[in-house]
């Protein structure tokens, strides 16, 4: 059988590659088949991570063992397409060079049978043009205001004016070793 992907680079512009690949190909051909639709040149450290279906990254099978013991950690080689993915699970994450984060969701769109005359993986369709960098992440969090939510304003510019000049801790109820 044949796996039917699009693979959708994270950013507001409709930017897509969809790609073809046998299903009993493994994740690292998979890899391979994006590196190549999206033009990179494939230097870069790359990983897949598991999803539920709202995208959620769950486990990482990276291309190369990064465990602490040889051999402990499974690769995106070991893994064959349909061992992670099928009609229930279809989504997968996926990203490339960690220093610039470039990151697609990929999701198996349709399982047809192998057309003769073929070569797989292919590149079926390609829409929208890569940016030279990769885009901008927004780490948004659940809380209202921003990363401190409710322990902002426990301090105004006074106490930290004070804290800078080196006024003592006891005031403000911290015990010196309190660890």
């Amino acid at each position: 059988m044949v796996y039917k992907f699009r693979v959708i680079l994270d950013a507001e512009e409709d930017i897509f590659r969809d790609i073809a690949i046998l299903e009993e190909d493994s994740l690292e051909d998979l890899h391979n088949a994006i590196v190549n639709a999206f033009d990179f040149d494939g230097l870069e450290l790359a990983s897949f991570y598991t999803c539920d279906n709202q995208w959620n990254q769950e486990e990482e099978i990276s291309i190369f063992d990064t465990g602490d013991v040889a051999g402990e950690q499974k690769i995106m080689s070991d893994y064959q397409l349909s061992e992670i993915l099928n009609k229930e699970n279809t989504k997968i994450i996926y990203v490339y060079d960690f220093l610039t984060m470039w990151t697609f969701l990929v999701e198996l769109a349709a399982i047809e049978e192998i057309a003769i005359g073929e070569t797989y993986p292919s590149t079926l369709f390609s829409h929208g043009i890569m940016p030279m960098d990769a885009p901008e992440k927004d780490f948004e969090t659940d809380m209202k205001d921003d990363i401190y939510g409710e322990f902002e304003d426990d301090l105004d510019q006074d106490d930290l004016d004070r804290f800078d000049e080196g006024e003592n801790f006891e005031d403000f109820g911290f015990e010196e070793n309190w660890n």
